[in-house]
């Protein structure tokens, strides 16, 4: 072996261990977050087409987890090694689209896993199992074309298909998919009805899922998340400049100055399409940044294919700079004290994250043995869940995203019973006097930060169902009429009727 390919393939297996291990401490320092505890809760409560929110796919694999262990870094052993991955396949791909590049092959990994992104996202949402079949779908569709066989087609079709159970967006990869078809013939409408064919039977047992469950999903994506959306330029401004971040503006001036886009089109529309599609609905909505994560790593190929060695040990290196001030930023996050954000808003969100325990061990000292703790959101709900061991439902009308307590919850079942209500903002008993026989709110202190608790004794299950779920069904569970419903758990709990858009 050449001494040059020999020391580029011992750089990046160096900077894979010292990766990897950051990756590992962070999974266990970092404390569960809200939307990793909501997940979780798919997974306790696995569903076979779909959840509220979105397709079913993370559900799944944290159910699939959760029968190993719920400690911290098997829940996000997927999260964890999911750059890994991503990294094996694009050096995999350089080799076989640029023949000749296996040192090159090396110092693309290296550069891709000093990337912040790649080492610090380590959560486990549903983005973690959309990027990685999105990545291998996109692999497959490369490989294909390569060889000029179906098979890999195919293949491609079945990874989008699992993307699309784990998240709408990947619909944006199959958008660059037919872009790219439709300039290639009759050849190239073929191979995009293979990958069609192979795609549909996932996508259409979560439309058979949404159809005996109120059409959460298509309700959630198309309709209630989207209202109020209007037009601004600083949602363009902002999306601008999350690229330019996350692409890194050395590498993406290098793009424009290569002729990558011209030369390479099969795997340039990979990403070059979503973006575009990202770049249009920014003029109408924030584009999150874990949004376009699953496009990433083909603009990184794409331009490891232009780089020569010096380039990529410079990019390399500014990458590794970069990552500095993020990796100090988590090292405050996991081991300053507590104290040392009091005064800041999220003082209280650490002190939950951190000592949910000792929070709900608080909560319940004065409280009847009997009493059933819920809170006001989702977030707060799902956290203090996986914390407490059991299931916490949300009281109230919650808000448009994250109403997968809806169909797990029947309020009418805690009629008389005593109902503690936590939040991190000051209740008053007023607003929670309708729904009770007598409520008490107090106010309690973890670790300096505040919290409130009302207590509800003798709840009225007909006022909450009149004034609370009432509107809920109203403003939530509004469907189109022209879609067939085979059932609604929520309506049918509260016997209300369907009422259509």
């Amino acid at each position: 072996m050449h001494p040059a390919s020999t020391s580029n393939r011992h750089l990046f297996l160096l900077i894979l261990t010292i990766t990897t291990a950051i990756k590992v401490w962070l999974a266990f320092s970092i404390p569960l977050i809200g939307d990793e505890a909501y997940f979780y809760q798919w997974g306790k409560h696995v569903d076979w087409g779909g959840f509220y929110d979105h397709p079913p796919m993370v559900g799944w694999w944290l159910w699939g987890v959760q029968q190993l262990s719920s400690s911290l870094l098997v829940l996000r052993l997927p999260s964890v090694l999911l750059w890994i991955a991503i990294t094996y396949g694009m050096m995999d791909l350089l080799r076989r689209l640029q023949p000749g590049s296996e040192e090159k092959s090396w110092l693309l990994g290296s550069l891709f896993l000093l990337l912040p992104f790649t080492w610090s996202l380590n959560l486990i949402t549903t983005d973690t199992p959309l990027i990685f079949f999105l990545f291998f779908s996109g692999y497959a569709f490369l490989r294909g074309e390569q060889s000029d066989s179906l098979r890999w087609h195919a293949f491609s079709g079945v990874l989008l298909g699992l993307a699309l159970l784990s998240k709408y967006f990947a619909g944006l990869l199959a958008i660059a998919y037919a872009v790219y078809f439709v300039t290639r013939g009759p050849r190239g409408w073929l191979r995009l009805v293979v990958i069609a064919l192979c795609a549909l039977p996932f996508m259409l047992l979560n439309l058979a899922w949404n159809s005996t469950h109120c059409w959460n999903n298509i309700l959630f994506n198309l309709f209630n998340r989207n209202e109020g959306s209007h037009f601004s330029l600083s949602y363009l401004a902002i999306y601008v400049a999350m690229m330019i971040y996350l692409v890194t503006p050395w590498t993406g001036w290098r793009l424009v100055r290569s002729q990558a886009l011209r030369q390479h089109w099969q795997l340039v529309s990979l990403f070059a399409v979503p973006f575009a599609l990202f770049l249009l609905l920014s003029f109408y909505k924030t584009i999150g940044l874990h949004w376009v994560l699953a496009f990433l790593p083909f603009v990184f190929l794409a331009v490891g294919m232009t780089l020569n060695y010096e380039e990529f040990r410079l990019h390399s290196r500014w990458n590794f700079f970069l990552g500095v001030p993020h990796l100090l930023a988590l090292l405050l996050l996991a081991y300053l004290p507590s104290s040392a954000f009091q005064g800041m808003k999220l003082h209280t969100d650490i002190v939950m994250h951190r000592d949910a325990r000792a929070l709900i061990s608080t909560i319940k000292k004065e409280a009847p043995s009997d009493s059933v703790l819920m809170t006001a959101s989702y977030s707060s709900a799902a956290l203090l869940s996986f914390h407490a061991d059991h299931y916490l439902p949300v009281f109230g009308e919650g808000s448009f995203h994250a109403r997968f307590d809806d169909n797990i919850t029947n309020f009418s079942e805690f009629e008389g019973k005593t109902i503690l209500i936590a939040g991190t903002r000051r209740m008053e008993e007023t607003s929670f006097a309708p729904y009770f026989e007598s409520v008490s709110v107090r106010e309690l202190t973890v670790d300096g930060a505040r919290f409130w608790v009302a207590e509800g004794r003798g709840f009225k299950f007909e006022p909450y169902r009149e004034k609370v779920l009432k509107k809920i069904a109203a403003t939530y569970y509004r469907m189109p009429s022209f879609l067939p419903l085979h059932g609604c758990r929520f309506l049918e709990h509260y016997n209300f009727e369907r009422q259509n858009r």
